[in-house]
């Protein structure tokens, strides 16, 4: 990664991008995941009051994945067998997950917490990737305020990452690297937004988005999973409070992608340690971060603003 924070104000006659208002409306007869609405599979939802799970009408992999063609190397297939989940935070299509109050992401997260517990107990998935994307820039096919889950029987390369380096630095040292990360983020300070607990929320000295944001429990877990209630309610406000300030910084809805960073359920992984990744595609308003020549031909992002100044900026807003 390149720190290149000069450029953030350079020139720009590129695509400008539209962030639409949040829907006034509490229910939307066309929207397929508001209580009593039909959906795709032709399955009515219930009249939910609070949380609702239930699995992905058109899932990414599943139980009747087809089998992997024959072929030989060194082309290699197999089918992708696991679950996918859809999570609507509440039956209310116009809040987003910030408008819910602490106790609502709190009712969220023990959702979360749940739904990977029931992907451990399934011996096929070995791994559990639980996100959001937010906004219409990023992609969201249906504004009502929800997340995903994909439970897979392989480990997805980015926490298979996280596991090598985490153990690589485990065997070095004995710790768990993001909790060193951490420890050094709060004896320095200027890029640690907020504190809640046993969870710091801190923008990272290696951040490629602009106002990229790790939520981070002060010791290490595995997985949502693992966590307990009072680590859960130090998440949620940990959670909250940088989603307030998101929405307060520019004052509009702010898009992001949300990950929740868990272990493989099934191989080792000595040091990994659980966090909730945010990635807003926005550098300034209606400026997205475009992937071009150097991260998606050189895999180096060219980072447009100095984390520290991040930091300084979201520490500004109220939460």
């Amino acid at each position: 990664m390149v720190v290149a924070a000069h450029r953030q104000d350079r020139p720009w006659e590129g695509h400008r991008a539209e962030i639409l208002p949040t829907s006034e409306a509490p229910y939307d007869e066309t929207c397929t995941f508001c209580p009593g609405n039909v959906r795709v599979s032709g399955v009515a939802n219930p009249a939910y009051e609070a949380t609702y799970a239930f699995d992905n009408d058109r899932p990414c992999v599943g139980g009747a994945a087809p089998p992997a063609s024959e072929a030989t190397e060194p082309l290699r297939a197999a089918s992708a067998r696991g679950t996918a989940r859809v999570i609507c935070f509440d039956p209310r299509h116009d809040l987003s997950l910030r408008s819910l109050g602490v106790s609502g992401v709190t009712r969220v997260l023990e959702t979360f917490r749940e739904e990977e517990r029931r992907c451990a107990a399934d011996p096929v998935i070995e791994h559990v990737l639980i996100f959001e994307n937010r906004g219409e820039v990023v992609g969201v096919s249906n504004p009502h305020p929800h997340g995903q889950l994909y439970g897979t029987d392989f480990v997805m390369g980015a926490a298979a990452r996280h596991v090598r380096v985490a153990a690589d630095h485990h065997r070095q040292t004995g710790r768990s690297l993001l909790q060193d990360v951490v420890q050094r983020e709060l004896e320095e300070g200027e890029r640690v937004v907020a504190v809640h607990g046993d969870v710091v929320v801190l923008v990272p000295h290696f951040a490629r988005w602009a106002y990229e944001v790790l939520v981070v429990p002060r010791m290490p877990i595995p997985g949502i999973k693992d966590a307990s209630d009072g680590l859960l309610a130090d998440l949620a406000g940990g959670l909250h409070d940088i989603l307030c300030r998101y929405d307060g910084l520019w004052s509009q809805p702010f898009p992001y992608v949300m990950t929740f960073h868990n272990a493989p359920l099934r191989a080792p992984a000595p040091g990994f340690h659980f966090h909730i990744e945010l990635q807003p595609p926005l550098r300034k308003p209606h400026l997205m971060k475009h992937l071009a020549g150097p991260e998606l031909g050189g895999d180096v992002f060219l980072a447009d603003t100095a984390p520290e100044s991040t930091a300084e900026e979201l520490r500004g807003v109220g939460s």
